[in-house]
């Protein structure tokens, strides 16, 4: 059984996806607050969790959303009834999965939901063999099954799931030139549209992360009017 965690501040909403989802097989947590997550997440393991974008109190869900990335890489799919395309952008770009708007059809909650959920443990066990799946280059490492970046010194270079799994799809194909669309497509599972700037601005954080000098790329370059390429070399293990 998969964990589940909403966080939702409306009970009619809390109630209705914990139905629903305990319906689906899930094992299902629903808080109204930050303070109650916090608390849940102390005790327990989630799988995903489903967030609200506006909550009580000083910490709405972008706060809540950044919080959770500094320590975890748990999938999260932001829901909300504000139609604000800044708040998508900033939601996306702080390493949320997917953003929903209300009012949502649950099937629709429950396919990207799924589509998350498989899109992870695709990349995290690629051939059914995750303790041996490790891709190298001259500065990190790889290791699928344990989703663990690592430098080349043994020091692990904390990744959100998202940039995880971006490094992962350039890192499977090095010198293959990516369109952002396909990015979108591969890491998140839906289409770009014209005001999505989060694999940019997904891009330059992993620079700061693996690139030496990230004001000079080296691993991941720009494509001019095209999107980005890895150039890392591969090397054997």
């Amino acid at each position: 059984m998969q964990n589940l965690l909403v966080i939702d501040d409306d009970p009619r909403i809390r109630d209705m996806l914990t139905r629903y989802f305990q319906d689906e097989g899930f094992g299902v947590m629903a808080v109204a607050d930050a303070p109650s997550m916090r608390a849940c997440m102390a005790c327990t393991t989630f799988d995903a969790i489903l967030l609200d974008l506006v909550l009580p109190g000083g910490d709405d869900g972008l706060v809540i959303a950044r919080e959770i990335r500094t320590t975890s890489d748990i999938p999260i799919l932001m829901l909300t009834g504000r139609d604000d395309v800044i708040d998508r952008i900033v939601g996306l770009e702080i390493g949320a999965d997917d953003y929903i708007a209300k009012p949502f059809h649950l099937r629709e909650v429950l396919a990207r939901l799924r589509t998350v959920l498989r899109r992870r443990a695709a990349i995290s066990t690629p051939n059914g063999h995750a303790d041996v799946d490790v891709l190298a280059f001259q500065t990190f490492t790889l290791d699928l099954g344990r989703r663990l970046a690592m430098t080349a010194g043994g020091s692990e270079i904390y990744l959100t799931t998202g940039e995880f799994d971006m490094l992962v799809v350039l890192c499977r194909h090095p010198k293959r030139v990516f369109s952002r669309v396909t990015l979108m497509e591969l890491t998140r599972g839906r289409n770009l549209d014209a005001f999505d700037r989060s694999i940019d601005a997904q891009i330059g954080r992993l620079r700061r992360k693996i690139e030496p000098d990230p004001s000079r790329p080296d691993l991941i370059k720009s494509v001019r009017g095209v999107g980005y390429v890895f150039t890392g070399k591969p090397v054997s293990r």
